[in-house]
């Protein structure tokens, strides 16, 4: 048949719809280990239907937030290990909304591909499902789009958007978040989800390792380094949220600690960061020789091993650092004392 005349269809394009049934028929079952009896709608639904539990609240408040796993995919896709980066985007969520007091309820993804490819894709919703499953979060929906048009083969990208739920007079920060507050430093598990795209320029563009390099410092090989699950701090900070004695939470992102803390400080208030060498585990200093890398641009890029900072009374500080992992990292003062709103004391 000559080529013009020839019939046309979607999986000629590129798009293989029986595929993606397959994909969500696997998955089913799976998701609904997710629900709880507030989840009213099946997966496959045009919408996720969940049932607000008015007898557990008194005055509501719905927290949302909606992010991705940035080029820390690139890593999962070279390793082919899709599972990590699931559980990594739902408690990079999880603690987004953590830190505004926020307890979340449900979970909704979506992987865009170039082409479907079903065992993939069961790989990256066993990984959502773990980390919902350790959340308590119901995972009640999501897409997945096959646009070969966008993604390269092989390629796809991921975001999920968590809804939770807080009590008006329990919302983080506290307005007694001031100066003389302490910052009490939890444990990273490793680099989470930022700054992949400087990592990625240190490891494999100018040291030219592969995955399965061992690094000495680490006793570690760099493939298991890079993919460690970004740490949800839910289940610690639980029993904290209604203690009047933590006035606020910072999620060490993208930003590092200055650009993230400093989104809770009021105005007025400055912080004094004393990060120890000690603090920092060693992948950190070794991606720092390796690459030459500045401390400012460090402290800017990557978490240096603080994944949350709590600020707290100062007569709360020892129950504080009985959390697995805790150390005192600083102070809140008066603005005018610091060079900057958070100053790194040397």
């Amino acid at each position: 048949m000559d080529e013009l005349n020839k019939e046309i269809d979607y999986r000629s394009s590129g798009v293989n719809i029986s595929a993606g049934e397959a994909a969500v028929k696997a998955i089913k079952d799976k998701v609904r280990r997710t629900y709880n009896s507030n989840v009213l709608s099946e997966l496959g639904s045009f919408g996720g239907l969940y049932r607000l539990d008015k007898a557990a609240w008194q005055e509501p408040v719905l927290v949302s937030s909606t992010d991705g796993v940035g080029t820390k995919l690139r890593v999962a896709i070279m390793a082919k290990e899709y599972s990590s980066i699931g559980q990594d985007l739902v408690n990079h969520c999880v603690n987004d909304i953590l830190v505004q007091g926020a307890i979340p309820q449900f979970f909704l993804d979506y992987i865009g591909v170039g082409i479907l490819n079903p065992p993939q894709i069961e790989q990256i919703i066993d990984g959502l499902i773990i980390a919902c499953q350790e959340n308590s979060c119901a995972l009640i929906g999501g897409e997945m789009a096959e646009m070969p048009g966008i993604y390269q083969m092989g390629d796809f990208d991921l975001a999920g958007t968590i809804v939770g739920l807080v009590e008006r007079q329990e919302l983080l920060p506290r307005p007694a978040l001031t100066a003389g507050d302490l910052l009490v430093a939890l444990p990273s598990s490793g680099l989470h989800t930022n700054g992949y795209s400087l990592v990625r320029k240190i490891v494999f563009e100018h040291l030219q390792l592969e995955l399965d390099h061992y690094v000495e410092e680490c006793r570690e090989e760099l493939g298991s380094l890079l993919l460690k699950v970004h740490r949800s701090y839910l289940s610690v900070l639980t029993p904290w949220l209604t203690n009047p004695s933590l006035h606020g939470l910072a999620h060490i992102t993208g930003g590092g600690i200055g650009g993230n803390l400093s989104r809770i400080l009021p105005e007025g208030v400055g912080a004094i960061i004393r990060l120890q060498r000690h603090d920092t585990p060693p992948f950190f200093h070794w991606l720092q020789q390796a690459g030459h890398v500045s401390d400012p641009v460090m402290r800017e890029t990557l978490n240096l091993g603080v994944g949350m900072i709590c600020a707290i009374s100062p007569e709360s500080l020892s129950e504080f650092l009985a959390i697995p992992g805790a150390w005192l990292l600083g102070e809140l003062c008066d603005r005018e004392k610091t060079a900057g709103k958070v100053e790194f004391a040397l």
